[in-house]
Order: structure tokens, then C-alpha cells, then sequence
């Protein structure tokens, strides 16, 4: 008899433990689901602006701000004894498991100040800096990024602007050609996309220099006693606007640096200075201006004006250009169907028409253009909290 009793319980701790490893299993798969459909749902809302684009309709989007899902498992166990009749008894376990979940996902449209933030807000320099650094090729970023190249013209205080958009013709030609030239010397690993440093100096009489003034105003510079003048050199280092060159700039003389960084605070923030020199790789193109970065809402509008109102035409590099591993025609190909796309991984239907990232044998470009897309989505999230009324969903 006891030993029947012991099976029994043993049995029940058994299925109570197992029911806790189901639980678990339960939790990662939601977990994996929540984070696969929250992916989704922004890609497929960028598929559907791109559409909206191409249609010249107003582009809107609608954030998940966030889930709360709540899991209550509850397990019983028990024993009691068989009918067995006269023929003795038998104690059998009685085991009894639930499982509730209870998610609670809120969402919120994107508008009023957030969507000036977001979407219509230039991008600054150090995103681009940033992107850099993790990897990204230099033509992809730049050609999703770039709105327009102002380079020195022939004569004193000239510039050329070419536009990056299919629709000015001759720049757009130019841009994709410097484009293609800079992507030249990052496969050449000589690019440099970073903020320039320089030191900024000026003297202080020994007089005005007090244990409290340094205390309060001068700890955080370097200050070198000069005995002629009776004065402290005071300097500090600074870090600048950033530039996109063929050399390193901390190679360059001080005053050199100030005059660049002068010339790049001149212009606002979402300008980069562009600097390629002769003697340098890639200085048999050599070039002298700014890139001006566009918006998150000019990109979308690039790409789905580009699938038919300004198609993207083939530009070969400049004959001063060594060869590139990658030109492609498109930025980003976005196919536009009928029928929903048996191949793609991912698509959003929209008035009566399925669209999709075009998929490429054996060639990532448009899938990396997307994910740099999707990137750069992230990347524009502001501090400004919601405005608009939020959605609650309670399943």
C-alpha cells in the first residue's frame, strides 16, 4: 500500500514539473512572437508609406508604445483511491493544469510634434557617423541618405548643386558619381568619416588666474605659465563638425583644422563637409563642398516617387573611378503586383496592389537597403512623448 502511495506522488511531482518547463516553453515562444510580429508591423508600415509615396498620398504611422501581457499557470495535484471492487485497493494521482494570458498592447499614432521630429527632420551628422561605424556600405547609406552635393565651381565663391533625385537629370548624375567615387576608397579602406579635433588656445593674465577662478573656470583646461608675458596659455581640446575625406584630418596642422571646422560651422547641422585631395587614394577625383543630409519622409518619398513619377536611371562611375563592386540602378527596388509575391519574404497589400522588397538572385542589395531603411526608422525615434490619443488592445 505505501509503496503505491509513493508511486503515485512521485508520479504528480513529476507532471507538476514538467507542466513548469511547459510554462517556460509557453513564455519564450510569446515572447519570440510579440518580437517578430512588432518587426513585422513596422516593416510591413514602411512597405505600405513607400506605396503611399509612390500614390503622392499623406504618409502615417502608428507605433506599438507597449505590451503588457500577464500569465497565470495554476496546477492541482492530488490522489485518490481506484475502484477496484473487493479486490483491494489502489491509489491513482489526479493531476489538473490552466494556463490564462492576458496581453494588453497599446498603440499610439504618430503625429503633431513627433512627426515633425521624426519624419520631417533632417538628419545630423553623427547618424551618419554612427551607421558608419557599425559596417554600412558608404554608396547604400549615402544614396538613401543624400539629398543633394554643393561642390567649388570653376571661379571664386561658385558652388554646384546637383540634386539627388532623377529628376534634375545632369545632378543626379554627378551625385551618383561622386557617390560611386567615395564608395571607391571605402573598398580601398582609406574613407574617414569622423569629427575633426583641434585644440583651441588664448592667453589669461597670471593676475586673472586665482586658485578660485581655476577652481571654478579653468579645471577643465590645459593651462602652460608663460614667464615673458606674465600669462597662462589656456587650451582645450574640441571636437568639431564632422567631414568626409580621403585622409586622416588629425594630420593636418591645427590652424588647418579650425579653418575647415569654421567653414563647416557655417553650414547647419544635417551638412557634412566633403574634402578629397590629390596625393591621397582616391585623388585622381578630387572634390571640395558639402553633402546635405534629407529627412526620414524625403527618403520614403525618393522611393516611392522612383518606382514610376522619377525612376532611377543606370550612371557609371566617373572614368577617374576605379572600378566598384556594387552600382545598382535602384536604391531600393520596390515591386509593385497584382497578385500577392509567392517569393518575398514580406509584403503589404494596399488598394488593390501587393507590394514587396524585389528580391535579387544571389544579390543582397535591396534586402541591405531595406534593413538600413528599417535602421534608420529606429535611428529617427525622438524624446517627444505621444500627443495623440493612444489605443489600448486587450485580448
Amino acid at each position: 500500500m505505501f509503496k503505491r502511495f509513493l508511486l503515485a506522488v512521485v508520479c504528480g511531482a513529476a507532471v507538476v514539473g514538467a507542466t513548469g518547463c511547459g510554462s517556460t516553453l509557453a513564455l519564450d515562444r510569446a515572447v519570440l512572437a510579440y518580437d517578430t510580429t512588432t518587426t513585422d508591423s513596422v516593416s510591413k508600415q514602411l512597405l505600405l508609406n513607400i506605396a503611399r509615396a509612390r500614390r503622392n498620398q499623406p504618409m502615417h504611422f502608428t507605433s506599438i508604445s507597449s505590451i503588457a501581457a500577464t500569465y497565470k499557470f495554476a496546477v492541482n495535484a492530488g490522489v485518490a483511491a481506484a475502484a477496484t471492487g473487493d479486490r483491494g485497493a489502489l491509489l491513482v494521482p489526479l493531476i489538473g493544469s490552466s494556463a490564462e494570458e492576458n496581453p494588453t498592447i497599446s498603440i499610439s499614432p504618430m503625429q503633431g510634434e513627433e512627426f515633425t521630429q521624426r519624419l520631417l527632420t533632417p538628419f545630423q551628422e553623427q547618424k551618419l557617423t554612427l551607421l558608419l561605424r557599425q559596417g554600412y556600405d558608404v554608396d547604400s547609406l549615402l544614396r538613401l541618405l543624400g539629398g543633394e552635393l554643393r561642390l567649388q565651381a570653376d571661379g571664386p565663391g561658385k558652388v554646384a548643386i546637383h540634386h539627388n533625385r532623377p529628376s534634375d537629370q545632369a545632378g543626379y548624375v554627378v551625385f551618383r558619381r561622386v557617390m560611386s567615387h567615395l564608395s571607391s576608397i571605402q573598398d580601398r579602406h582609406s574613407l574617414h568619416v569622423e569629427p575633426l579635433h583641434f585644440q583651441r588656445s588664448w592667453t589669461v593674465p597670471a593676475d586673472a588666474v586665482t586658485p578660485e577662478t581655476f577652481a571654478s573656470i579653468y579645471k577643465d583646461f590645459s593651462l602652460n605659465y608663460l614667464a615673458d608675458k606674465r600669462a597662462y596659455l589656456v587650451s582645450k581640446r574640441v571636437n568639431g563638425r564632422v567631414m568626409i575625406t580621403n585622409y586622416d584630418p588629425a594630420a593636418l596642422p591645427n590652424e588647418e583644422r579650425l579653418q575647415l571646422h569654421a567653414e563647416a560651422e557655417e553650414a547647419p547641422p544635417n551638412d557634412i563637409l566633403v574634402d578629397i585631395r590629390e596625393g591621397y587614394t582616391g585623388g585622381e577625383f578630387p572634390m571640395h563642398g558639402r553633402l546635405r543630409l534629407r529627412s526620414f519622409h524625403e527618403i520614403l518619398t525618393f522611393i516611392g516617387r522612383g518606382m514610376e513619377e522619377e525612376p532611377e536611371f543606370d550612371v557609371p562611375p566617373d572614368a577617374r573611378t576605379p572600378s566598384v563592386m556594387e552600382n545598382p540602378v535602384s536604391t531600393l527596388e520596390i515591386s509593385e503586383t497584382r497578385r500577392s509575391p509567392s517569393s518575398a519574404d514580406l509584403s503589404v497589400e494596399w488598394l488593390g496592389y501587393y507590394y514587396a522588397v524585389r528580391n535579387q538572385d544571389g544579390y543582397q542589395w535591396n534586402q541591405k537597403a531595406f534593413s538600413l531603411l528599417y535602421q534608420l526608422f529606429q535611428m529617427s525615434v525622438s524624446t517627444v512623448a505621444p500627443v495623440g490619443p493612444a489605443i489600448t488592445i486587450s485580448k
